[in-house]
């Protein structure tokens, strides 16, 4: 039996929210095209190639100073999995402590058990330590064994939303299982699909799944900026930045009556 939760988000019967657009950057300047370019939200990350790490205390601070849409950091320890060492989950609650005294209006992360489903103890305590913050539950939702269970985990913690891409690497491929959440959800939490939405698929992804909020990089590589470059290196100097145009078609998507 699930225990009963505070801080859970229920929506009013037959509630819609107005589609919403979310977008993942890795770097304070990505933030801020992200912002000029019609996000309504974004995801504070570190280390792409990690698939997304708690961001520099400088670069929170940053963020906070100076964003003026909501900002929600992912507060995630390592790269790898989602199964945390009693330590590493110190870390992690250390750092919903300082997102909650910087006064970020929202968070981002996950744990997991062995087994594949959720982590209820440690998302429970997240979730009492960072409220009024919203908890969004990372994609490690896309790494659990039964996914119907693990909905129902999340909202009994009190999450208030749901990132996935339907348990598969490209979004388009989880809508069946993304319905079958919206459905499950019932207005209980959101579920934002994510991982490979784009303005090409947006409204696709909208009438497949149900959903309406949305997540995306609109990732970009840019070049060095650098004159001199040591080859002898062999390096990937390029920074991977947003695609302004492109959050700027979601948005419009998004943004059209009827969407």
């Amino acid at each position: 039996m699930l225990a009963p939760n505070h801080h859970s988000t229920a929506f009013p019967l037959g509630y819609s929210a107005p589609p919403l657009l979310e977008i993942a950057v890795f770097s304070f300047e990505s933030a801020l095209i992200a912002q000029q370019s019609g996000a309504d939200r974004i995801e504070l990350c570190e280390n792409p190639a990690d698939g997304g790490t708690t961001p520099s205390y400088g670069y929170l601070k940053k963020a906070i100073e100076i964003i003026q849409i909501p900002v929600f950091p992912i507060i995630r320890p390592r790269g790898g999995d989602f199964l945390y060492s009693d330590t590493e989950w110190d870390i992690v609650l250390n750092d919903i402590r300082l997102c909650k005294d910087l006064g970020f209006s929202g968070i981002v992360t996950g744990s997991l058990h062995r087994d594949g489903l959720v982590n209820e103890a440690q998302l429970q305590q997240a979730v009492s330590l960072a409220y009024p913050m919203e908890v969004t539950f990372h994609r490690a939702f896309d790494r659990v064994s039964d996914p119907l269970i693990a909905l129902e985990q999340v909202i009994a913690a009190g999450c208030t939303r749901i990132l996935t891409s339907g348990l598969h690497p490209e979004v388009m491929a989880g809508t069946p299982l993304l319905k079958q959440l919206v459905q499950q959800a019932a207005n209980r939490i959101v579920i934002m699909p994510g991982s490979g939405v784009r303005s090409s698929n947006l409204h696709q992804l909208r009438v497949a799944t149900g959903a309406r909020e949305f997540h995306s990089s609109a990732r970009l590589l840019v070049p060095s900026g650098m004159n001199s470059l040591n080859l002898t290196m062999q390096e990937n100097l390029e920074n991977i930045s947003v695609d302004a145009a492109e959050i700027s078609r979601m948005k419009q998507k998004v943004s059209t009556p009827g969407f």
